[in-house]
């Protein structure tokens, strides 16, 4: 569904728009299975409530998260949504972590498209402070925040051996005998996005073709299948930590 066109008139009808505008905007994280991973989101719930967010958090559930989770996460007043497995393709089966293949699933989120824009936040965020201004960013583009290539999950890569760093370029110096520099890479744990019916349909199009790499459904989203790359926009966030 489409959010509803909004004009302004009058004063009068400028309160109503900010509330329809509030009302289609939200978090959402996204939860699997029975463990402890519950427990992440109550945190990540009850710091989005502590810096007194306007806006709620919607949890994008597997069918496999028991009725006793799903209790405790609409009793801290989160929106409880099933959605449907999204498997990964056969050319798709070795990632960094074996769990990141169930994060295929993730990309569900793309339709909900009742929302006009929301945040996507790991279920392992902490919130620290108010964050509600990054939904003014700029409409029409994915905004996220650059990956850091010295975590252990890009020890097989040249990056992570020379000490390169997309977020202090020089700091080392990409040699030249190496060719060109890697693309932009962004950590897939916090995005902006807006929900569209097309482009999850672009999504798993793209995960038929995509060559295989350890970093699951993040890939999808870093080869451009989500918007354009000229619609990439980094973000520079404080206030949250993972």
């Amino acid at each position: 569904m489409a959010p509803p066109e909004l004009v302004q008139p009058s004063d009068k009808t400028n309160v109503f728009a900010k509330q329809v505008t509030l009302r289609n905007r939200a978090y959402v994280t996204f939860l699997a299975g029975n463990g402890d991973y519950v427990k992440g989101v109550v945190g990540l719930a009850k710091g989005l409530r502590k810096v007194k967010s306007a806006y709620p958090l919607v949890v994008a559930v597997l069918p496999d998260v028991p009725e006793e989770h799903r209790r405790i996460l609409e009793n801290q007043g989160c929106i409880v949504r099933e959605i449907e497995p999204v498997y990964p393709p056969e050319n798709q089966t070795q990632f960094a972590m074996a769990y990141y293949v169930i994060n295929y699933s993730k990309l569900r989120i793309w339709e909900f498209v009742e929302y006009s824009k929301m945040i996507y936040l790991d279920g392992d965020i902490q919130v620290y402070d108010n964050i509600d201004h990054l939904f003014d960013l700029p409409d029409g583009h994915f905004h996220a925040v650059m990956d850091c290539f010295c975590e252990k999950t890009w020890s097989h890569t040249p990056q992570y051996r020379i000490g390169y760093c997309q977020q202090c370029p020089d700091k080392v110096k990409w040699p030249a005998e190496m060719g060109n520099p890697p693309s932009l890479y962004f950590n897939a744990g916090m995005f902006v996005f807006e929900p569209s019916l097309v482009t999850y349909e672009s999504l798993l199009k793209t995960l038929k073709i995509t060559q295989p790499t350890p970093f699951a459904e993040q890939v999808s989203l870093e080869l451009g299948a989500v918007y354009d790359l000229k619609n990439l926009r980094k973000m520079s966030v404080c206030g949250v930590k993972q």
